[in-house]
């Protein structure tokens, strides 16, 4: 049996194989389990599925993404699946060492939510500090696939074709009745080829809804959809609050560091250490 074991299935994904962690650390003791999902094992959103695009919305990192003024744009590539599989290996080697002190693994808990909210660094401490949400200061950024910033302000993913389908019959929030059997839009190829037409109805069908309703609508019609927070309201939703992502150690605001350990805890109260005072730099 390994003594590291890495995966990316949703919650509970491999239980039915016996291959989860509750049921392999008897035999394993020093098995380190790394589980990376959208939103953490014990969360609000835990068992949601996590898409990179989404992410990026709900952590307020699309919000600060684009020109002052227009909509939000994402990070032209999957920044939170490539910076949650490095906090993933900080996370394993951290474990690492202290199973060299106790001779015991753990699991490390890894959430693509909780790693983009990380990823805010300076903004994040900047509104944590004075209250003020930061605003968008870069320049657009070109996306690669169908996804759409909607008003109200809601990411929409159209990655899988089964969702296209699903949604039309049973919510009127995605493109229109039209897009379950439209050709156009029957696959994940034939929509990037019409995006302008997908666009356009996509619009079209958002523009009179307000942001809960359009959300519920499409969460109940298995769309991947999430809303486009600003810093301030990423802080305040239920599945940031419920990771502990702000903290305030002595009084003074931070962000937590995304991992959670079955068998360890952060050390949030202590600052980086200090060179020695002979080191040289």
């Amino acid at each position: 049996m390994p003594i590291f074991w890495w995966e990316n299935f949703k919650v509970g994904g491999l239980a039915k194989y016996g291959l989860d962690y509750d049921s392999l650390p008897r035999s394993t003791p020093r098995l380190i389990y790394c589980s990376i999902t959208g939103f953490g094992q014990d969360s609000p959103y835990a068992e949601r599925a996590g898409y990179d695009f989404l992410i990026q919305g709900m952590s307020g990192l699309m919000s600060i993404t684009g020109e002052p003024d227009r909509q939000p744009q994402k990070v032209g590539v999957a920044v939170t699946d490539i910076v949650t599989g490095l906090y993933a290996t900080i996370g394993v080697l951290a474990a690492v060492e202290q199973r060299h002190r106790t001779g015991r693994g753990q699991r490390v808990d890894m959430a693509l939510l909780d790693c983009a909210v990380a990823l805010l660094a300076n903004q994040a401490m900047n509104y944590l500090a004075t209250g003020t949400a930061p605003c968008a200061r870069a320049t657009p950024i070109p996306t690669s696939r169908p996804t759409r910033c909607s008003r109200p302000p809601t990411a929409i993913s159209s990655s899988r074709s089964a969702m296209t389908a699903s949604s039309a019959a049973s919510a009127r929030c995605w493109a229109s009745p039209i897009a379950g059997t439209d050709p156009r839009f029957a696959s994940n190829s034939a929509r990037i080829e019409n995006r302008e037409d997908l666009t356009t109805l996509l619009e079209a069908e958002t523009r009179g809804w307000q942001k809960d309703p359009l959300l519920h609508a499409l969460e109940a019609a298995t769309v991947p959809a999430g809303p486009i927070n600003t810093v301030a309201e990423a802080f305040a939703d239920p599945q940031v609050l419920a990771r502990g992502l702000k903290i305030a150690p002595e009084g003074q605001p931070g962000v937590r560091g995304p991992w959670v350990f079955s068998d360890a805890e952060l050390a949030l109260d202590r600052s980086a250490p200090a060179l020695p005072r002979d080191a040289k730099g």
